[in-house]
């Protein structure tokens, strides 16, 4: 598994659109300069049930087919761009902003950018190579070649077809939510894996503690497991990190807290400075939030979509009910891995780090609050979030998460009580609520 700092780089990479048309290009252009000088070598050598299937036109033909295809395709590549910013517009605006992330990571865009850029490419190095017969040189058709370039052309004019299925495919809710649902249980099997133990209890802090601040400013993006615990072993000392991923740091406001190892051990002013200088060399921040290690983050994309289909201006509580529907699904899959703290010890068993990690209260409030909120006076809403409490007190066996459960059922019955319905409707849920609030008694106690 990647560190905390790698796995950032790499989710950072992922969400670009320019690395893989970049190399696509620079392979193109390679390419470009090597396949006439191949097609130089063998001129003439080649057999006549290969050479049929070449291009067989002379130095003008060539000339006109390599330049129709530079200008057809470097148009079609404006108008694939265009049509990818109309579609993150949409997304931002109809949807969430958050979303974007996932519309720049899409692979099948980066291909076909990449894709068009390289036939562009291909075709305009090629170009270079193509000479006509004059006094002093003899003409020369690069057969292989014209021939390359006419099928990336053929290939591109498909992949243009394929990307407008893909995106009219992509901009419905339905996938984008699909997309964050699968991103954020791949988070949840990194960050909470299967069998993850109960977690702990935190150490303690011991006289002579000190808070490390923040060097940088932005959200707290990933954890260096590895790198906080040897910062802490080396130094003789536990460090708590206050903040989860996803949190805001501050340059110069206090992030973490160290203590001594033992009490009146004591760390003097150079040991602490370079325990807060590993501490922050662990750390990695970024302006916008990412999947690498924060859970939070795909519940925050779904309760933003939630959020808008509740809005007077969109009025589209189909669309929340789905947006709950995925949202009880994650939170059912936490139940089962004990989110929470983790602490991380040394070689002799002792806990040297404490790590912050959003447990189930914190997840719960975050999905259930807002829909409430704005959409308790929707039955429909309000039927779904019920439904939501109760898959989650059926999938939590032991009872662990109860008391949670059951706070949030006194908050529904509540809203449903402020909310104007008629009398079947509020009687129809009040039931709903009995049989949840059964169901969670029907779980034992821990």
């Amino acid at each position: 598994m990647l560190n905390g700092r790698a796995a950032h780089w790499l989710d950072a990479l992922r969400t670009q659109l320019w690395p893989l048309p970049v190399v696509a290009v620079a392979g193109a252009v390679a390419l470009g300069v090597a396949l006439p000088a191949l097609d130089s070598g063998i001129d003439g050598q080649l057999p006549d049930t290969v050479g049929v299937l070449l291009f067989s036109g002379g130095a003008e033909a060539a000339r006109a087919v390599l330049q129709a295809i530079a200008g057809s395709l470097i148009t079609v590549t404006s108008l694939t761009f265009s049509l990818t910013v109309v579609t993150l517009q949409l997304a931002s605006s109809q949807f969430s902003p958050r979303l974007l992330r996932t519309f720049t990571a899409d692979r099948f865009v980066h291909g076909t950018l990449a894709l068009f850029l390289a036939a562009f490419a291909f075709a305009l190095t090629v170009l270079r190579s193509v000479r006509g017969e004059t006094s002093g040189n003899t003409a020369f058709v690069p057969e292989i070649s014209v021939t390359v370039a006419f099928a990336l052309a053929i290939a591109s004019v498909v992949g243009l077809v394929l990307f407008l299925a893909h995106l009219t495919r992509e901009i419905r809710v339905e996938t984008m939510m699909r997309r964050v649902d699968g991103e954020t249980r791949d988070t949840i099997d990194r960050v909470f894996p299967k069998d993850r133990p109960l977690p702990g209890t935190p150490p303690v802090p011991l006289p002579g503690g000190f808070p490390i601040t923040a060097t940088s400013s932005g959200f707290l993006t990933s954890l260096d497991k590895d790198a906080l615990l040897a910062a802490a072993v080396n130094s003789r000392a536990t460090v708590r990190i206050d903040r989860e991923p996803g949190s805001s740091l501050v340059e110069g406001v206090p992030f973490a807290t160290a203590w001594p190892l033992e009490t009146g051990a004591g760390l003097g002013p150079e040991a602490r400075e370079e325990l807060c200088r590993d501490v922050n060399a662990a750390v990695s921040t970024g302006f916008e939030r990412t999947s690498v290690q924060d859970v939070g983050f795909g519940f925050r994309q779904l309760v933003d979509v939630a959020a808008r289909a509740l809005s007077p201006g969109i009025n589209d509580p189909t669309t929340a009910v789905h947006v709950l529907g995925h949202l009880s699904s994650l939170l059912c899959r936490l139940v089962e891995r004990n989110p929470g703290p983790e602490l991380l010890s040394d070689d002799d068993g002792r806990v040297r780090v404490v790590l912050s990690f959003p447990g189930l209260p914190a997840l719960m409030d975050l999905a259930v609050n807002q829909a409430r909120n704005y959409g308790a006076g929707d039955p429909d809403v309000a039927r779904r979030l019920l439904d939501l409490l109760r898959e989650v007190a059926f999938c939590d066996a032991c009872g662990q998460y109860r008391d949670v459960v059951r706070d949030h059922l006194d908050r529904m019955r509540t809203a449903i009580a402020a909310a104007d319905y008629s009398a079947p409707e509020r009687r129809r849920l009040l039931e709903l609520a009995q049989a949840c609030a059964a169901d969670v008694e029907a779980a034992p106690e821990m």
